[in-house]
């Protein structure tokens, strides 16, 4: 009779931890490390440095060593460079070059681009997964077209930049299952130049691109009209309805309900819960957007491609020190200067990004083949899927929320390819993520239906 007793109190114990879940949070101690090797002086100084070029106008000089774009990407190749000895090989450095022309639009020369690029490696050679982090080295003015006036970009996109140099100093050293790109991209402000030529090249060449985190305009804590000053949010935008195949996947998408749970979606999630699990004090905004109104970033061109992509932005944007002359008008100063910057902000958004990559590029690779039983009516839910190819498995998470709620819930452990769970497949929202042995989770995936 005692034993029957227990049996049924662990059993009761058991269904209790089933149906309610758990919102299982684990750090990562060597994640934990590298957020904490983030230095507010170093982003001081990457900042200072890009500045001091005066301009990094798209089309200035690219054959001076102190001014112009030319000297600015030759810096950062330069820390790439710096960076890569202690990477034991695994780093290797590159200046993707090439040649714009004239379009009748913001390039009216025959310009000399470049990306200036530092590719992490896999240890993992059967893991082909790339991860890539990035912001927009060129900076500009009121008129697009002024390559000439100084243009310091300090916030615009210099903070984006900062957080990539910064990124590869502090994981250069480690190593990682999966390839992380690291690169400050060109021509941005002309047209989301650099962006794009690096997304035909990733296209062209089948690389196996599962998220881009593009940072741009990432380091001030403050807006113009409406004077908010807050430094504990941060914006990420990102796709619902995908710009890449839409024709072929609406009509899935429409009729379960998708609109909310495309690959961009469920990377800003991710982040949100990554970043905040690893980042005090900061609360992470999901935006449904791919990006602001009348602005675009170097995330779109993956987007555009078929890549998952989103764009990480400070909360509160302050339009007098954006693509502004440097000048005073009515006590009021306008010019996007070092001085307008708040680098412990600054600190929690690198914190943000260098947490969510290096959660990523540790984890295993997805499951697969997730499917979703729909042969009959019921009032649970079975879900059942394939092992991830690459990685160390602990085991997965099957993640649920309800249909209206932003963020998954619910986080169910099992070493087992399938679970069935006492909630309704009709009311709610499934996914499934691997897990390693350290507790780093893949990206989510969304069942199909099963046949």
């Amino acid at each position: 009779m005692i034993i029957k007793k227990i049996l049924s109190s662990l059993f009761a114990i058991f269904f209790f931890q089933l149906i309610h879940g758990q919102m299982i949070i684990q750090k990562d101690p060597l994640i934990e490390k590298m957020v904490n090797e983030i230095s507010t002086d170093s982003l001081k100084s990457y900042i200072n440095s890009l500045v001091s070029f005066g301009t990094r106008h798209t089309l200035s000089a690219t054959d001076n060593n102190k001014r112009g774009i030319g000297a600015a990407r030759q810096w950062i190749i330069s820390k790439f460079n710096q960076f890569s000895k202690y990477s034991n090989g695994r780093m290797t450095v590159e200046l993707d070059k090439w040649v714009s022309t004239p379009d009748g639009n913001r390039v009216d020369v025959n310009a000399d681009m470049a990306n200036a690029m530092a590719i992490l490696h896999g240890a993992d050679t059967a893991d082909k997964r790339i991860f890539i982090i990035s912001g927009h080295m060129d900076s500009r003015v009121s008129n697009i077209m002024n390559r000439t006036d100084d243009a310091p970009g300090a916030n615009d996109d210099g903070s984006g930049t900062a957080a990539v140099i910064e990124c590869a100093r502090i994981m250069s050293s480690r190593s990682f299952p999966a390839t992380i790109i690291f690169v400050a991209v060109c021509g941005e402000e002309q047209g989301l130049l650099g962006s794009a030529h690096l997304a035909d090249r990733a296209k062209q060449n089948g690389w196996n691109i599962e998220a881009v985190l593009n940072n741009d305009i990432i380091g001030s804590n403050n807006s113009n009209e409406t004077g908010i000053v807050d430094n504990t949010r941060v914006r990420i935008f990102s796709e619902g309805l995908p710009a890449f195949d839409l024709e072929k996947k609406a009509s899935y998408i429409r009729q379960y309900g998708l609109e909310n749970d495309g690959p961009g979606r469920q990377l800003a999630r991710y982040m949100k819960e990554t970043g905040e699990r690893y980042t005090p004090n900061l609360e992470v905004v999901m935006v449904y957007r791919s990006d602001r109104f009348l602005r675009g970033g170097d995330h779109l061109p993956f987007l555009q491609r078929g890549f998952t992509a989103v764009r990480i932005t400070e909360m509160n944007e302050n339009y007098e020190h954006q693509h502004q002359d440097i000048r005073v008008e009515k006590n009021i100063q306008y010019g996007d200067l070092p001085l307008f910057m708040d680098f412990g902000y600054l600190r929690k958004n690198v914190s943000l990004n260098l947490s969510s990559l290096a959660n990523l590029a540790k984890s295993p690779s997805m499951p697969v083949d997730l499917k979703i039983d729909v042969k009959n009516l019921s009032n649970s839910t079975y879900l059942y899927w394939s092992a991830s190819p690459t990685g160390k498995i602990k085991g997965y998470y099957v993640l649920m929320r309800e249909t209206t709620v932003a963020q998954w819930q619910k986080k169910f452990f099992t070493v087992q390819t399938e679970m069935r769970l006492p909630y309704s497949k009709d009311n709610y929202f499934f996914a499934v993520e691997s897990v390693s042995d350290d507790g780093n989770e893949s990206l989510p995936v969304i069942p199909s239906i099963g046949k």
